[in-house]
């Protein structure tokens, strides 16, 4: 319990960003700046439970680790939580630098100050993460219930009570003077999600600082500001080779809020913060036809009260998108749908446990662009089936269906997946760091497959990405939907070039071998 007779603070979470790092210069203006959703619901849910707390996002206030380290020293709280989730699954791994930058700066300047760690790539690694990190604690699990628990226990050094904190990897000095790693029973996860992590803690966040993606505003830009990320379901049910976003769960599942409890969150945002541009967190919002309904005949009144202002982006898959259900999601105020269509090659698709027919996949994207809903098309380039062949099958695709923006990414093993285990497995050849898990870092490093090298894989991703931007076609599209101004933009966002180590070790090898 908090001390009645002490002002401090009792926990501080921590957002700590990394966006250059990751993405490089494109981290500048393109990219999005997003509330930090589990730092917002482990917010809401220690603070309904009596403790004092404050959140530091890093990323949006522009904070170093030094920064960072001197805000939390001056808050003095009794525990620091790095909570390194991000926009999507796999950013949890791709972050974990500039946490541990964190962690050594709080370290440095207060080494008795408590520190746990929190995210997926630590709930997928956690005695990893405890032996390479400079923090006390690993959540194995979601951290709310962890962080609850660990408040409640602190201060102490007994062993045996820090033990009973439920989902917790941490240290421990055995009779024989060596200190081990041990772990504690795992943490229930949190059912009630209107009560519990309904992450009403909008108040701890700098709200003016937040911004949506530059695509989600094509025809607009001045409208990335003010921007807001909601939830309403939590997991997936889907069983993805490449996909982390069960780890911190410990189990396939969706768990739902009420339809209620989301508009509440929406009309605050709103009302209080003058939001009208939106992104729905959910790995897959499309997929509840009944909560999805809900939500949105609750959205149509009041996106027809603000003139059809709201601008909403959320994940469907190919197999859940009913075109009956279009209509309804763009007068809610739904304007983009992101589609993991991943391959080309059906093969390939399979492989990946993602079975889709491409005639399917054509048909939807058309039926959604016809709605006057904007497609954003994902694929990944180098799954374990993967040839150059299969590769230019995907991009061909890609072309084809010109969607109004498209994701290229290299497959990549995250921890948490069942590709990360089958890399290890086979004893793949994984990045050496963990800023080489992000697409856009100068580290970048790709599974290879059996007929492609990583470097071939990463090579033939970032040129796939020029030759769909700079499509004709794609721009005469982008032209007559958005205007030119936004063609203009098309045409500077694919002037930045990507610096990549990979790629330039791999020239020289090749430049020295012509030699």
């Amino acid at each position: 319990m908090t001390n009645p007779t002490d002002g401090r603070i009792d926990l501080v979470l921590v957002h700590p960003g990394g966006r250059k790092q990751v993405y490089q210069t494109l981290a500048d203006d393109l990219t999005a700046v997003e509330p930090p959703l589990w730092c917002r619901l482990i917010a809401d849910y220690c603070r309904t439970r009596g403790h004092r707390v404050a959140i530091i996002d890093s990323e949006a206030d522009s904070l170093d680790p030094a920064a960072v380290a001197l805000r939390i020293a001056e808050l003095d709280p009794r525990l620091v939580a790095l909570v390194v989730y991000g926009h999507q699954p796999s950013a949890s791994t791709q972050s974990l630098p500039a946490a541990g930058a964190v962690a050594r700066a709080v370290k440095d300047a207060a080494p008795h100050r408590p520190i746990i760690l929190i995210g997926g790539h630590a709930a997928a690694l956690p005695e990893r993460t405890l032996r390479e990190e400079a923090v006390d604690f690993v959540a194995t699990g979601e951290g709310p219930v962890t962080v609850d628990a660990l408040l409640r226990a602190l201060p102490t050094d007994l062993v045996d009570v820090i033990a009973d904190v439920p989902g917790l990897a941490f240290w421990q000095d055995t009779e024989g003077g060596e200190r081990v790693v041990r772990r504690s029973a795992p943490a229930p996860l949190v059912e009630d999600l209107d009560g519990a992590l309904s992450g009403d803690a909008w108040d701890l966040l700098p709200m003016d600082k937040y911004r949506a993606h530059n695509w989600q505003c094509f025809g607009d830009m001045d409208r990335r500001m003010p921007y807001a990320s909601i939830y309403t379901t939590l997991g997936c049910p889907y069983k993805c080779s490449f996909c982390c976003i069960n780890a911190p769960f410990g189990k396939n599942g969706y768990r739902f809020r009420s339809p209620a409890s989301v508009i509440s969150e929406i009309d605050i945002l709103i009302e209080r913060y003058g939001v009208r541009t939106f992104k729905i967190v959910d790995e897959m919002f499309v997929l509840n036809e009944r909560h999805v309904t809900a939500i949105c005949e609750a959205l149509i009144p009041r996106n027809e009260a603000l003139g059809g202002a709201l601008n909403f982006w959320a994940y469907a898959r190919v197999d859940t998108v009913k075109p009956a259900m279009l209509a309804m999601l763009r007068r809610a105020g739904v304007r983009w749908l992101a589609l993991g269509i991943e391959s080309g090659s059906k093969h390939v698709r399979d492989g990946a446990k993602k079975a889709l027919r491409s005639e399917d996949i054509v048909g939807i994207v058309r039926a959604i662009q016809e709605a006057g809903i904007n497609v954003i098309g994902n694929y990944i380039f180098g799954l374990p089936d993967d040839d150059l062949d299969s590769m230019r099958e995907t991009l061909d695709l890609a072309k084809e269906l010109n969607c109004e923006f498209a994701n290229f990414y290299s497959a990549m093993a995250y921890p948490g997946s069942p590709l990360y285990n089958q890399a290890l497995e086979k004893e793949w050849d994984l990045p050496e760091s963990w800023s080489g898990y992000s697409q856009h870092s100068y580290d970048c490093k790709p599974l290879a497959t059996e007929k492609l090298s990583a470097a071939d894989v990463l090579r033939f991703r970032d040129a796939a990405f020029t030759e769909y931007f700079t499509n004709p076609r794609y721009l005469k599209m982008v032209d007559q939907r958005f205007g030119d101004a936004t063609s203009r933009h098309i045409r500077s966002m694919t002037r930045h070039t990507l610096r990549r180590k990979l790629l330039d070790e791999d020239d020289a090898l090749q430049e020295r071998a012509i030699g």
